[in-house]
This record gives C-alpha cells, sequence and structure tokens, in this order.
C-alpha cells in the first residue's frame, strides 16, 4: 500500500508501479495536500508522461543525475497543467536561464577558493574605503583566491582593482541607475548580467568561501544581514564573513553597536551569534580572518542525519576529546568521532581528507563556528 511522506509531501507507492519519472521505479510524487489519488487514470498518464521523458532524456540528456533533469521536466509539464500565467512563467524562465548561465561560467574555476565582496558603487577611487577594499583584494589574490564582486564601480571596482582582472568575477545587476560593468572586468568572460537580485545574490553566496562588506547602502546592509540569516539558519554552509572599514573608521562600529544594544540586548539573537562575523579597520587582518578560518577546517556537509566536517590534517586524541567536552551541546546523541576518509554517501569527495562526523542538532550555526574556530586553534 502506499503510504504518505509528511515531511516531503509525497506519495510513496511500490516499485511494481513506476515512478513518476520512469527512472527509479520506486515512488509515484503527486503534489497534493496529503489526498491519496483516487483513479488509475491518474496514474496511467503519469506513466505515459514518465515515458515520454524517459525516451526524451536518452535522445538529449547525460546519464548523469537524469534523476533530476526528469523532475525539472515534471515541474515543466505541471506549470503547464496548472495553466500558470505568462508572467511567472518568464520569471521562472529568465531565472533559470541566469542560473545556468552562471553556473557555468564558475565551473572552471571550482578548485579555486574565491571571495565575494560587497560595499558602495558610490565610493570614489581616491577615497580610504576604497584603497582598503583595493588591498585587500590585492592580498588574498596573493594567497591563491578570486573575488566576486558586483562588477559595478565604488568598493566593486576595487576589488577587480586589486586582484585584477583574471582573478576577478563580474555578477553584474540590470538596473535603471547607478550600475554597469566597470572598466576592469567589462568584456571579460566572467562577467555575468542578472536581471533579478535573488538569482544574483544565490551566486554571491554559493560561490563564495569567505564574504567580506566594506561601508555601502541599502544594498550592502541587505547582503550583509542576508548572509548573516543564511549562516544562522543552516542554509549556507559555514564562511567566515567580515566587516571591514578602513583604518580608524566607525561604520561597522556603529553597526555592531546597533546590533548589540538592539537585536541581542532585546534578545531577538544569542549572544553566541556575535561570532558569526568579525568587525576590523585592516584590510590584513581581514586577510588573516579568512585564511585562519580554513587553517585545519577544509568544508562540511550533511550526509543523511550525519554532520561531516573535513579536516585537512587530523586531530589528535586528546583535542578529539577536548572538542567532545567542550562541544557536546551541539551533538543530539552519541560523540564527535574522527574516520580517515570519505564516507560511502560523499562518492569520493576529498576521500583523502579526515573527517569529524557527529549528529549535529542544528540549532546554533553560532555555537557551531565556535568550534570550527576551536579546531583551527589547535593546527601546528
Amino acid at each position: 500500500m502506499p503510504f504518505w511522506d509528511r515531511e516531503r509531501y509525497v506519495w510513496y507507492y511500490p516499485a511494481k508501479l513506476a515512478m513518476l519519472t520512469g527512472l527509479h521505479g520506486e515512488r509515484l510524487e503527486y503534489e497534493m495536500n496529503g489526498t491519496e489519488p483516487s483513479t488509475d487514470g491518474a496514474i496511467q498518464a503519469s506513466d505515459t508522461r514518465a515515458d515520454d521523458i524517459r525516451e526524451f532524456l536518452a535522445k538529449h540528456g547525460s546519464e548523469v543525475n537524469d534523476d533530476l533533469l526528469a523532475d525539472m521536466i515534471v515541474t515543466v509539464c505541471r506549470l503547464a497543467k496548472d495553466d500558470c500565467g505568462r508572467g511567472e512563467l518568464k520569471l521562472l524562465n529568465r531565472a533559470l536561464k541566469e542560473l545556468r548561465y552562471g553556473f557555468k561560467v564558475f565551473a572552471p574555476y571550482t578548485d579555486i577558493p574565491k571571495v565575494t565582496i560587497f560595499g558602495s558603487a558610490r565610493t570614489q577611487e581616491d577615497h580610504p574605503q576604497y584603497l582598503e577594499a583595493q588591498r585587500f583584494a590585492e592580498l588574498i589574490e596573493k594567497a591563491g583566491w578570486m573575488v566576486i564582486t558586483g562588477a559595478g564601480n565604488g568598493i566593486m571596482r576595487a576589488g577587480h582593482h586589486g586582484a585584477k582582472r583574471e582573478a576577478s568575477f563580474g555578477v553584474s545587476i540590470t538596473l535603471p541607475f547607478e550600475q554597469s560593468a566597470n572598466t576592469i572586468i567589462a568584456g571579460d568572460h566572467k562577467l555575468i548580467n542578472f536581471k533579478y537580485f535573488f538569482t544574483r545574490k544565490l551566486m554571491f553566496v554559493k560561490e563564495a568561501r569567505a564574504i567580506v562588506l566594506f561601508p555601502g547602502g541599502f544594498g550592502t546592509q541587505d547582503e550583509g544581514f542576508e548572509s548573516l540569516t543564511l549562516v544562522q539558519t543552516g542554509k549556507a554552509v559555514p564562511i567566515p564573513i567580515v566587516l571591514c572599514d578602513e583604518p580608524g573608521g566607525t561604520y561597522w562600529q556603529h553597526w555592531r553597536t546597533y546590533v548589540k544594544s538592539e537585536l541581542l540586548h532585546h534578545g531577538m539573537i544569542d549572544e553566541e551569534d556575535m561570532n558569526l562575523f568579525h568587525v576590523t579597520d585592516n584590510a590584513e587582518d581581514a586577510v588573516a580572518e579568512i585564511i585562519q578560518f580554513y587553517r585545519r577546517y577544509h568544508s562540511s556537509r550533511f550526509v543523511r542525519d550525519d554532520f561531516v566536517i573535513r579536516l585537512k590534517a587530523a586531530l589528535a586524541d586528546a583535542e578529539l576529546h577536548a572538542l567532545n567536552s567542550d562541544f557536546a551541546d551541539l551533538v543530539d546523541e552519541g560523540d564527535i568521532r574522527q574516520v580517515t576518509g570519505a564516507l560511502p554517501e560523499e562518492a569520493g569527495e576529498f576521500s583523502d581528507l579526515p573527517r569529524l562526523v557527529f549528529r549535529y542538532h542544528k540549532r546554533s550555526a553560532a555555537r557551531l563556528r565556535q568550534m570550527i574556530n576551536a579546531i583551527n586553534e589547535t593546527a601546528d
């Protein structure tokens, strides 16, 4: 008999009934509100569609990830059946095109770490904030990183100015004012033009292993708070978020004062959440914060119910014991254990790296950040 998966909002059927996409033969998925399909006609129609999709992908797809491609085609079919409005279809079509092209542009540089730089488009080239952003980009590029900016002028140009064109990505947005590609990145194959802020923002965060914000207006504040929200809620992996000012500057000092006096004081965030960002007025310190974050920590991901932290070097027994003692509050059950290679579900990703594996409760990204700091502090 079929059963309803409350978490995924789908009906699961026996293997003898073909999967909606026709690829796995394990489940038939319906977008319904918990109501079991009652007619054989609905199942037959889905089976016919699954056969058509399988045939189409055999000609135009690839053997890799055909299950996900099939699900995407099913979604398109459902949009047609839903009689979705033309405006909504244009939005979805453009968004998908933008993301596909963005993924294509970034793909050849997957193994190179990147930092996203946010800041005002209005900062003049002789302003101390511009010069500090330029200095930061120059230093991080020398450390083997590439930079991502919004491709405009001001702080965005400073990022490209310091890192140079070869180590720069431009993630531009079409606006009625204030936004055109700066002369450093204009015409480069790593310049991407977006219509929608939400697709652009996804690329800023998805591709970055660190985020640095210099002073800016509403856009910079929006990007900063969204980055913090994504990390705080676990929707983005842990990354360093650095708020950098000119030497002696007060922009981020005043911002931190507001966060402490209003958000923290009134219980809207936790004390540990203040560890999710680092405030500085020095480019060298900003670079050091990022490099330190990846001193021993490499990356992390969930594998089913386990949280996996990949390390550049294994922990000594005493160090592992200290983690279990100091961060037991992060673990739902069992202990933090160390393994020597990739879990089977990781499909060989970074198979040579040791791992920490534990049942992370997912309730405090700030405490997780403190644990990563502790891991890095033990590195030789």
